[in-house]
């Protein structure tokens, strides 16, 4: 079965398709693993296609429930938020996203070139600078860069147990922290379909913006289902080279764990497993 995770505050939340786990060390040393149930979107969204859309979705709610609780854990408050609240968050965090990869490029390019062909061009570049910049930029953070460590941890425990080896330290240690299935790759893989997919609108500005906004869960739908296939057939040499580049950006966004750390990806992955 697949698992997926992602760092969180001082540690890692695992997730398959029934559960998902949040471990994090807290300030006495010990780790502390809350489990629940994973939301499940309906079976008749589980459509090729269909369901990296609507997956994304409950990924995302997941993912901002966790984050939530492991920053609770370390101001030692239990704070709860609503559904509502949640989705709201998921909401913002999209709406942030679509300004910020979409607009900002969108606008920068027509300031520059306002149409054809080099409008695109400017606009796929601007796109891919902003990325790169905002994921190098947060870099130096050291609160961020604690999180990439975890987010190594993260893939360690799941190549281990991917691998079909025992999870102790010993053995996670041995793995790479480079993921062909991490978010980073996806996000990348979404940059590089963009700028093909957006290339084909014509018509005025607005058409162009809007038709950007409205392929967004397109894009995301083709980038899941290769992203899938790419950890399917990762030692594939075509696909090797297609993955290559989220691999190397990843360089960026994990950072090798300490053994605490690894020890607190192999709780969160053993609570999702048992």
């Amino acid at each position: 079965m697949n698992v997926g995770g992602q760092a969180v505050i001082e540690g890692v939340m695992m997730r398959n398709k029934d559960k998902f786990a949040v471990a994090v060390r807290m300030k006495d040393g010990s780790i502390n693993v809350k489990k629940e149930k994973s939301s499940r979107f309906p079976k008749m969204f589980n459509i090729f296609f269909v369901r990296g859309i609507v997956g994304l979705a409950y990924t995302l709610y997941d993912g901002i429930r966790a984050l939530i609780w492991s920053s609770n854990q370390q101001l030692g408050t239990d704070e709860k938020l609503t559904k509502k609240e949640t989705i709201s968050m998921v909401f913002m965090s999209l709406l942030f996203a679509i300004v910020f990869f979409v607009g900002l490029p969108f606008f920068a390019a027509h300031f520059i070139h306002s149409e054809g062909a080099w409008f695109d061009i400017l606009d796929g570049i601007f796109r891919v600078l902003l990325f790169l910049g905002y994921l190098i930029g947060i870099s130096f953070m050291s609160d961020v860069k604690i999180l990439f460590r975890y987010h190594g941890s993260e893939h360690k425990a799941i190549a281990c147990y991917e691998a079909k080896k025992t999870l102790t330290l010993e053995n996670v240690k041995q793995y790479s922290r480079f993921h062909p299935r991490c978010g980073t790759s996806f996000l990348f893989v979404v940059l590089l379909i963009s700028i093909f997919m957006f290339s084909l609108l014509n018509g005025p500005l607005w058409v162009k913006l809007v038709g950007r906004i409205v392929l967004m869960p397109v894009i995301a739908g083709i980038s899941y289902e290769l992203i899938k296939l790419s950890g399917r057939f990762s030692t594939n040499p075509l696909v090797k080279i297609i993955i290559a580049p989220g691999l190397w950006l990843q360089r960026i966004t994990t950072k090798e764990p300490t053994d605490k750390q690894v020890e607190v990806g192999i709780a969160a992955l053993k609570g999702v497993l048992e």
